[in-house]
């Protein structure tokens, strides 16, 4: 019988952090845009 979830090398485990601060961050800008465009909007309606 084989492992299915054998550990993986350190390189990896390296990578795949990367891969998750990545789309964080990714994910994070998107939602900062977001909110600066709502209050943008909402700053043009009050005026």
């Amino acid at each position: 019988m084989e492992r299915k979830n054998a550990p993986k090398p350190k390189a990896d485990a390296g990578q795949s952090r990367e891969d998750r601060l990545k789309a964080a961050l990714k994910a994070n800008m998107a939602k900062r845009k977001a909110q600066a465009r709502a209050r943008a909007a909402d700053n043009t309606k009050k005026e």
